[in-house]
């Protein structure tokens, strides 16, 4: 059942440690005494999209950082300082930026509607459409929502590879992938964009437009 309140959270909060201890006394000790999750999530905040449950990680093995529409933005220090923790400190092998469809931050910035301080921040999502104008060209009106939503989630995945910690990383050698996936809402399913970049492109913007490319292709 839904709660209805704040005291329903807290009964669903015991409810809930109850059940972990009963399966595994240790959990939450064992929980506490260390972070060394292999990957970094960086999602969308729709509440209808739970990173761990989706991988079927415990918490302590994702480490995950969420906004409106998932996007990387290099003057959102608190998105640059995730990702700085989480590569330096954390030493995250992936970085894997997910999208979904039906995503309300999407539909709301190819209607153009006014939702006041929101609106700033879907500037980011309109530059994609903005500089992607040619693949809309050519894919029908009803799929565009579907369209800007994976091609935003690539335009991410380039930003996070411009960013000094990944360029610095590749450059000492050390293992990182940066990946693009979206989530679909109607199946539960993850999809893979076809784009990780393991070490930075000899030529960035043409990896992505080549991926670009390859999403305007497929049959929808």
């Amino acid at each position: 059942m839904p709660a209805n309140n704040l005291s329903d959270l807290f009964a669903n909060n015991r409810a809930w440690s109850a059940r972990r201890r009963a399966d595994d006394p240790q959990y939450f000790a064992r929980l506490a005494r260390q972070q060394a999750p292999k990957y970094l999530w960086i999602g969308c905040a729709d509440s209808r999209v739970p990173a761990n449950d989706i991988v079927g990680l415990d918490p302590g093995e994702l480490f995950v950082h969420r906004n409106i529409a998932n996007v990387v933005a290099h003057t959102d220090f608190n998105c640059m300082s995730v990702l700085q923790f989480a590569i330096e400190l954390l030493h995250v092998e992936h970085v894997i930026v997910v999208g979904h469809y039906q995503c309300s931050g999407i539909r709301c910035a190819i209607g153009g509607g006014m939702l006041g301080v929101a609106d700033h921040w879907l500037r980011h999502i309109e530059d994609v459409q903005r500089r992607h104008a040619d693949v809309f060209q050519s894919v029908a009106p009803h799929h565009h929502e579907d369209l800007l939503c994976e091609l935003n989630v690539i335009e991410q995945v380039r930003n996070v590879c411009r960013t000094n910690v990944v360029r610095n990383t590749w450059r000492m050698g050390r293992p990182l992938a940066i990946h693009g996936w979206v989530y679909g809402l109607a199946d539960g399913l993850l999809k893979d964009l076809g784009w990780s970049p393991s070490a930075l492109p000899d030529n960035l913007e043409a990896a992505l437009t080549a991926c670009a490319a390859r999403l305007q292709a497929k049959p929808r």
